[in-house]
């Protein structure tokens, strides 16, 4: 079994080292960073690839519950809180288990146990079933699962913690929270490439090609040095001159 990668959110310092004890001696888990807020295991979420979060509902600013219902599907959740009374809320938001505070070791292992299961033979796997079928992908934005149709990406746009999607049928990006690299790893990438840190871009839409800029919809967007290589690579491929 290929390991898990987790971290670990919870606003006590305690309950952190304790769940990081927890996580250090079990084989099939691979500790990628701990975060006392939602909004610092949005910054890990968006920079690794995590599989599991052992996650805290209730903190300041932002619970688990809504951290939880930002992440992609294939984030899977096992939530830890001293109050059961948040145990329905968390499967809804398809935690895979749900650990009340006091847990031993025991119990902890228990629910990875359910993670590994359910995470343990597709975790990190170089070729894995992509989220899309050929022509389209779904995306969380604003709470709804909205369908969108790959012929009509312009272009993918990362700002901090969301993404923009350029489309041919409005004018009006549509956001989502996820990472670019998430993302990229979703995409046939005989259509879509990266060519910056901020960008994914639809190989179809390309209308002019600059030195080191392409042209989609009017919009200039600059090929970054580390992905040149393979961007002239594409070009020179697909160039009758």
């Amino acid at each position: 079994m290929k390991k898990i990668n987790c971290i670990i959110v919870d606003d006590e310092p305690l309950a952190l080292a304790l769940v990081e004890s927890y996580v250090n001696k079990t084989p099939f888990l691979a500790l990628k960073g701990k975060c006392l807020s939602a909004f610092e295991a949005m910054q890990l979420v968006n920079s690794e690839k995590i599989d599991l979060i052992f996650l805290d509902i209730q903190m300041p600013d932002m619970t688990g519950l809504d951290f939880g219902r930002s992440l992609s599907p294939n984030t899977k959740i096992i939530f830890t809180t001293a109050f059961k009374d948040y145990a329905f809320e968390g499967f809804k938001v398809d935690a895979i288990d749900y650990l009340l505070k006091p847990f031993n070791y025991t119990e902890f292992l228990k629910s990875a146990n359910k993670a590994a299961e359910r995470l343990g033979a597709h975790a990190h796997e170089d070729k894995k079933e992509p989220a899309y079928s050929h022509n389209f992908i779904f995306v969380k934005s604003e709470y709804r699962q909205l369908k969108i149709n790959l012929d009509e990406v312009y272009y993918f746009e990362g700002l901090k913690d969301y993404i923009k999607i350029w489309l041919t049928s409005q004018s009006k990006p549509v956001l989502t929270l996820m990472s670019l690299k998430t993302l990229e790893q979703e995409l046939p990438e005989d259509r879509f490439m990266r060519v910056h840190r901020s960008f994914i871009v639809a190989l179809d839409k390309i209308s002019v090609v600059e030195r080191s800029q392409i042209i989609i919809n009017n919009e200039r967007i600059t090929v970054a040095e580390q992905y040149k290589e393979k961007f002239h690579a594409f070009i020179e491929k697909k160039s009758l001159s």
